[in-house]
């Protein structure tokens, strides 16, 4: 079982590494979108309607990605956060309870991602943003919006790696 919860570690721990590129990526190009409206506007009296969304479409992007690495990170905002640091049976407890208490936000942010009214798939989140397209760019509004099921399932992957690994931590706290 080890063995099993490593491996889920690891890969939480790639798609953490992927996901934090990723914000680096999206605030850049956020920064990049911003300044090139402030030269467009003021210098060349000419500001492109495209800058601002785009803009704001990165700062969706980074700030989804980066909410999902300070998940991993253990950044993200605790009541309790001493609670994570608790070993043996209490720490094992706590560490379920944190689990369903995140999941209880985490699970159906996913279903209504994909799932509509009466499990119709085609009245999901993602589904309906296929048929939309962005007011000012040639794209269709998924693009932008699996932002949201895409860093809520790399959540989930850190919540269940993080389940794993200390479920199977030894009675003392120990990692094998």
């Amino acid at each position: 079982m080890r063995k099993l919860a490593l491996k889920l570690d690891r890969l939480s721990q790639a798609l953490h590494t992927i996901a934090l590129w990723g914000a680096v990526l999206a605030v850049v190009f956020m920064l990049g979108a911003a300044c090139w409206q402030v030269v467009a506007r003021y210098a060349l009296a000419q500001p492109p309607a495209w800058t601002e969304e785009i803009a704001r479409f990165s700062m969706v992007w980074a700030g989804l990605l980066g909410a999902s690495c300070a998940f991993r990170l253990g950044s993200d905002p605790s009541l309790f956060p001493e609670m994570r640091n608790r070993t043996g049976l209490v720490g094992r407890v706590l560490s379920l309870l944190r689990f369903l208490g995140v999941l209880g936000f985490v699970a159906p942010i996913l279903w209504y991602s994909f799932f509509g009214p009466n499990m119709n798939p085609a009245r999901g989140y993602v589904a309906r943003l296929a048929g939309r397209q962005a007011e000012t760019i040639d794209l269709p509004m998924t693009v932008f919006g699996i932002a949201i099921p895409l860093a809520f399932s790399i959540i989930f992957l850190h919540l269940i790696a993080r389940l794993a690994i200390d479920l199977t931590a030894d009675p003392d706290g120990e990692t094998k």
